[in-house]
């Protein structure tokens, strides 16, 4: 195991077995529980980007003692959909959908990858199951997940049969329930889940705003069958720590994803975004596009892959990351990478780091507009291009509210 982390005593067996008993598990899933708790003994955290004498984000200091309480965790969620398709909590589809599950559940995200897959595998306690029968176009499912508590681990499984669509918007914040903001620090860990069937169209946007005490880990990757389609729209605002991987197997000929993300930090705040997509088959198409600011003395790490295999014929992948930081204290790191094991590929990557163009503010500045309003609308407008890549209006609005009210702060 990873120097630095531990597995304290208050992880049983026994909480595991609560957990899954209050929850009316078969004995498939609780061993597969118990399997990923018995790993944590082995297995490494999350691969971050190093240097020589430098890893780009430290995990080894999560101090998982006080960050995670097991039995104790508490959250306001609501989970609404249209009546064709089935949004279920965890418990509902245990007990409706069992057969759905073992297929699917740890499928796409080996829940022993690493030390954090595992962690919350063994230890998650509310999630939601959204099953898309065939040929049903719905919009509009929603997740709200409130945290409550210190710590609340969370599982998303999506199911989209062949000739679906859905969109799906799913939005983590902290409550004013549970630990005072700022007392301790808190722990969420998310992992999601996404199949897309045969000729079948899934939009999953993610919108965090955890408190600024909270260490964040997530985990979204998708599998595509032919002709299928997984967007995924990323927007991450919140939290102290944030380490989160978005991805998608392209399995299915003539498949394709686009990943879309976005994010501001400031203060002290640390990003740390991983975006992959594996070509395994012929004909797909990856657009991997992210921007960010960074202000105070927050940090941004980004790391994007677009893995072409040997059979990937006729393979089209792009990439584009761009991070504005505000102050010189502020840092920003980006590796963009291509691996090409397939010469009938067209494919770029390109990423840039900079500042506010000196010559743009003074423009504004000279036509009447304050230095810090001038500042804001330049900021506001650096977004545009990430946000015309959202089809879905109430994620884009919801993005654009959250970075005016940052800028107001």
């Amino acid at each position: 195991m990873s120097a630095g982390t531990e597995l304290h005593a208050n992880l049983t067996d026994a909480q595991v077995r609560e957990i899954s008993d209050d929850l009316g598990e078969p004995e498939w899933l609780l061993e597969t529980r118990l399997e990923a708790l018995e790993a944590l003994e082995e297995l490494e955290m999350p691969d971050v980007i190093r240097t020589p004498g430098r890893d780009w984000t430290n995990l080894h200091d999560l101090d998982f003692e006080t960050l995670v309480d097991p039995l104790n965790w508490a959250e306001n969620k609501d989970q609404e959909g249209p009546d064709d398709v089935e949004v279920l909590s965890w418990a509902e589809a245990v007990d409706e959908r069992e057969a759905l599950l073992k297929e699917e559940f740890g499928s796409i995200v080996d829940p022993q990858e690493n030390y954090l897959t595992a962690l919350s595998t063994a230890l998650f306690s509310t999630g939601t199951v959204i099953y898309v029968p065939e040929g049903v176009d719905a919009e509009d499912v929603t997740i709200r997940t409130e945290m409550n508590s210190r710590s609340l681990f969370n599982y998303t499984l999506v199911v989209a049969e062949e000739s679906s669509s859905v969109t799906i918007l799913e939005r983590q914040s902290t409550g004013t329930e549970g630990p005072a903001r700022g007392d301790e620090d808190r722990y969420y860990s998310g992992i999601v889940e996404v199949d897309a069937g045969e000729n079948s169209s899934v939009q999953y946007g993610s919108l965090q705003n955890l408190s600024a005490d909270t260490y964040n880990f997530t985990t979204k990757r998708g599998r595509t069958d032919t002709y299928a389609s997984i967007d995924w729209i990323e927007g991450n605002l919140g939290s102290k720590l944030t380490k989160t991987g978005t991805s998608t197997i392209l399995e299915g000929d003539g498949s394709e994803t686009k990943i879309v993300g976005a994010f501001f930090g400031h203060d002290d705040q640390h990003f740390d975004l991983d975006v992959k997509v594996w070509h395994r088959a012929e004909h797909t198409t990856a657009d991997l596009v992210t921007r960010g600011v960074t202000d105070d003395v927050a940090r941004s790490v980004y790391e994007g892959v677009q893995d072409v295999g040997s059979d990937a014929w006729d393979t089209s992948s792009y990439q584009r990351e761009n991070t504005l930081m505000l102050s010189d204290e502020s840092e920003a790191d980006a590796s963009p990478k291509l691996i090409i094991n397939n010469h009938d590929t067209e494919a770029s990557h390109s990423a840039t780091v900079g500042q506010i163009d000196e010559e743009d503010l003074l423009y504004m500045t000279s036509r009447g507009i304050s230095p810090r309003a001038a500042r804001n609308m330049l900021v506001e407008g650096f977004f545009v291009p990430v946000l015309e890549e959202i089809a879905v209006e109430e994620f884009r609005e919801d993005v654009e509210e959250l970075v005016a009210a940052r800028l107001r702060e």
